[in-house]
């Protein structure tokens, strides 16, 4: 049987390979507007189980979440000329309201710095306000011209966590805590192994003082931005009135951070983990763990058994705390039902016939894995939820042993603009922190630095462009 929609092969074009595995996942859609996408029930279901797990370590760590406006007048934009500079062109504007111009253009938010930094102006007097910590989950819209579903839309949804503290160390310590949550979040749900590290002046968010990331790399070697958290000092403090008498009694200005990750964690996912059939769903991630196939046979009586061997496998599965759905439908053939599981990537298959009904077994069958295992039905909800945990941790060995045997310590430039092209990956080389280098490096190669690792033992010598010193190694890597 023809496939219908098929999935270019990765070695042919990976971008190709992306998208079709998208579509074929029925993870989005493209919208009617250019750029803005559907996120469709199987995708929006990984976001959700995303969602989920990052919002109880916010809230572990001492956060609420609340909601802020999604329309923001531009004066509020213009209040911190760095930051408006870096999202001006990226501004969608209202202009017109009930039938008549506006006053003043509204911007439809493309991050929440300038009305909720006006907010907590409003609201801390004291240093016995602060800290004040706050998340929302929102969505943003940010005018993109290149996009490409759930890597970069004009419409995304993300969380954004905004925090005032009486003091620098304070909120020094607030970033480094959701880097550290972001870093964990993607490798122990998302199985995406990640390096954090602090951005370059060029790459900082427009209007902070710092600012960390995690990186991840994909199976074609190329950079993703995994989460960002943002030292931003006391300059929107200053810039929207973020003021409050302190315990010796006089006026002081808070200190703030922001940070945030979107639904391109989705995208990352798919680049990490997907194969020539598809997407392969971490099971932290997936709606559905497993599915169970029935097969039901030629007479009523082998039918009669596989309906109750089936009704007691998916109750054995949900008494273990297996997300587990039963597909019965008897219009598709069982041919038909696993080629559109293995593409919807659920982690585990089940199937289940006369035979197996008769011997007391069933098939299992791993997504992540070709071929199939014989399993006694009697207990099975124990064995299964164990290897769906086996699973996860195998899913993130395997990215991460990806990862390093494409990760390369270079101090040979020309080397490394003829490598980059042939050999994609995390090349580490030394950087002497000029500006200029880093364009060099950029407008030659196309590749950035997307970090400079943290917490690493020193590694001076001379810049792998100039031959100045260099106080350590940048990561640089092509990237989305």
């Amino acid at each position: 049987m023809a496939q219908e929609n098929p999935i270019t092969p990765r070695a042919t074009d990976f971008a190709e390979w992306y998208q079709d595995v998208v579509a074929a996942g029925e993870l989005a859609d493209y919208a009617p507007v250019k750029g803005c996408m559907v996120i469709r029930p199987n995708g929006f279901a990984i976001w959700e189980n995303l969602q989920r797990e990052l919002d109880q370590r916010i809230r572990d760590t001492g956060h609420e979440n609340a909601y802020f406006p999604l329309l923001i007048p531009k004066s509020y934009f213009d209040r911190e000329a760095e930051h408006v500079q870096g999202f001006a062109p990226e501004c969608a504007a209202v202009t017109h309201g009930g039938g008549k111009p506006l006053e003043e253009p509204l911007y439809i938010r493309p991050t929440s710095e300038a009305i909720i930094c006006t907010m907590y102006g409003k609201w801390v007097k004291s240093w016995r306000d602060l800290p004040v910590m706050i998340n929302q989950w929102a969505n943003v819209v940010r005018w993109e011209m290149r996009t490409r579903l759930f890597l970069r839309t004009a419409e995304f949804l993300w969380q954004e966590g905004h925090t005032a503290h009486e003091t620098r160390e304070e909120a020094e310590r607030e970033v480094r805590t959701m880097l550290d949550v972001y870093a964990e979040l993607c490798e122990s749900v998302l199985a995406v192994p990640v390096l954090r590290g602090r951005k370059t002046a060029a790459e900082r968010f427009a209007g902070a003082k710092e600012t960390y990331t995690v990186e991840a790399m994909m199976q074609n070697g190329w950079a993703l931005q995994g989460g960002t958290s943002h030292d931003l000092g006391q300059t929107f403090a200053k810039a929207y009135g973020i003021q409050f008498q302190g315990r010796d009694g006089t006026l002081q200005h808070a200190w703030s951070t922001s940070w945030g990750v979107s639904t391109r964690l989705v995208g990352a996912v798919v680049m990490v983990h997907g194969d020539d059939a598809g997407v392969v769903i971490p099971p932290r991630l997936a709606q559905v763990q497993c599915v169970v196939l029935p097969i039901h046979g030629k007479t009523d009586e082998e039918a009669a058994a596989v309906r109750e061997g089936s009704a007691r496998i998916v109750a054995d599965l949900k008494a273990a705390g297996v997300r587990v759905r039963l597909d019965d439908r008897e219009n598709l053939r069982p041919g038909a039902k696993h080629y559109e599981w293995e593409r919807r990537g659920v982690p585990i298959r089940i199937e289940f016939g006369p035979r197996d009904a008769k011997a007391g077994t069933c098939v299992v069958v791993r997504r992540d894995e070709k071929g199939k295992s014989p399993a006694p039905v009697e207990g099975l909800g124990k064995p299964i939820a164990a290897l769906l945990s086996k699973i996860q941790g195998e899913m993130l060995a395997r990215a991460r042993k990806w990862r390093d045997e494409r990760t390369h310590a270079c101090d040979d430039y020309a080397g490394f603009k003829g490598e980059i092209d042939a050999n994609p990956g995390f090349y580490r080389m030394r950087w002497c922190g000029s500006a200029a280098c880093e364009a060099s490096v950029k407008n030659e190669t196309k590749a950035t630095i997307r970090c400079l690792p943290l917490d690493e033992p020193d590694d001076s010598g001379p810049c792998v462009v100039c031959g100045a010193s260099a106080p350590g190694r940048a990561v640089f890597a092509r990237s989305y």
